[in-house]
């Protein structure tokens, strides 16, 4: 199993849905339209690839990419063939949807949640999404980069004391 054949083989099954194929440090990585998350890690997961293990789901915000500005990253195991991959998709944040991978990987649902919290993505079809690590009377979301990191009202602070 090897980055050429599989990238050969999910271009040839998902042939325009497929939006970018490249490889940063190794790891195969795929951008994809949002549609198809379901069955293209149905896919992975059936086919001799054999992508059995969920490791990581995670929120990104890009506040100045126009209808991209939100997406999911997902970074995914296959034990038997010890190979890696990653699935990468962006979407607007005026309907920060997508569909959840709970049916397919039940490790799913804590990572979701915590994306969820952090992030406002909502997973359709997620059986308890619900904050997970912030209070829940929280109005906001708080790793948009919408919220300032620092007060910028602050007079006790000189930066000039801080590199900046």
């Amino acid at each position: 199993m090897d980055n050429e054949y599989v990238s050969q083989l999910l271009k040839n099954k998902f042939e325009g849905e497929i939006l970018r194929i490249y490889e940063p440090d190794g790891i195969l990585t795929i951008e994809f339209k949002k549609e198809i998350l379901l069955s293209l890690v149905k896919f992975i997961k059936q086919h001799e690839i054999k992508i059995d293990f969920l490791t990581d789901i995670c929120g990104i915000h890009y506040p100045y990419h126009t209808q991209a500005e939100l997406g999911v990253i997902y970074h995914l195991h296959s034990f038997s063939n010890n190979f890696r991959i990653r699935l990468k998709t962006f979407f607007s944040d005026n309907n920060p949807e997508i569909d959840s991978l709970t049916s397919i990987y039940k490790s799913a649902n804590w990572q979701e949640r915590e994306t969820f919290d952090f992030y406002g993505i909502r997973f359709k079809g997620h059986p308890n999404l619900v904050r997970i690590l912030n209070d829940e009377t929280m109005k906001y979301h708080p790793l948009l980069k919408q919220y300032h990191l620092e007060d910028t009202t602050r007079t006790d602070k000189d930066d000039a004391m801080f590199g900046r």
